[in-house]
C-alpha cells in the first residue's frame, strides 16, 4: 500500500516539468496583511537556474493544493535580483524555504527536496 506522502512526492516529481509555481511574487503589503491575519506563509527563495528550486516547485504546488493548506500563501523572492529581501529574511542561498505562522517564523530549510519533509515543514505553520 502506498502512503499518502509517497503518492504526493511521486505525483509532484512526475509533474515537475509541467508544474506552474504556486508562489506569487513577494509583495510587502500582501505579506504584512497575511501576517496580520495569522495566515500560514512560505517565503520561497528561488532562482530560474537552480535545479533544487525546480524540484521544490511541484512539491510546494502539490502541498498547497491540499485542503488543509487552503489558507497557505507562498511568496517568491528571486535570488538573483532581490538582494535586499534576501538580507531582510537572512537568506543566503537559493532553494531556501522560510515558514511563518502569522508574524512568527516557525521553520526554515535550505536545499530540501523530499516531499515528506517539506510537507512537515509547512505543517508547522498551521
Amino acid at each position: 500500500m502506498i502512503s499518502r506522502r509517497a503518492l504526493l512526492l511521486t505525483t509532484a516529481l512526475l509533474a515537475a516539468p509541467y508544474a506552474a509555481s504556486a508562489a506569487e511574487p513577494f509583495d510587502e503589503a500582501a505579506f504584512a496583511a497575511a501576517q496580520g491575519a495569522g495566515r500560514p506563509i512560505i517565503v520561497e527563495v528561488t532562482a530560474p537556474w537552480c535545479p533544487i528550486c525546480k524540484a521544490q516547485r511541484p512539491i510546494l504546488k502539490a502541498v498547497s493544493e491540499q485542503p488543509r493548506f487552503k489558507d497557505l500563501t507562498i511568496y517568491e523572492i528571486d535570488f538573483d535580483t532581490q538582494k535586499a529581501l534576501m538580507r531582510r529574511f537572512d537568506a543566503r542561498m537559493q532553494s531556501t524555504l522560510i515558514v511563518f505562522k502569522g508574524r512568527e517564523e516557525v521553520g526554515r530549510s535550505v536545499g530540501e527536496t523530499q516531499g515528506e519533509w517539506i510537507e512537515s515543514l509547512v505543517e508547522k505553520a498551521l
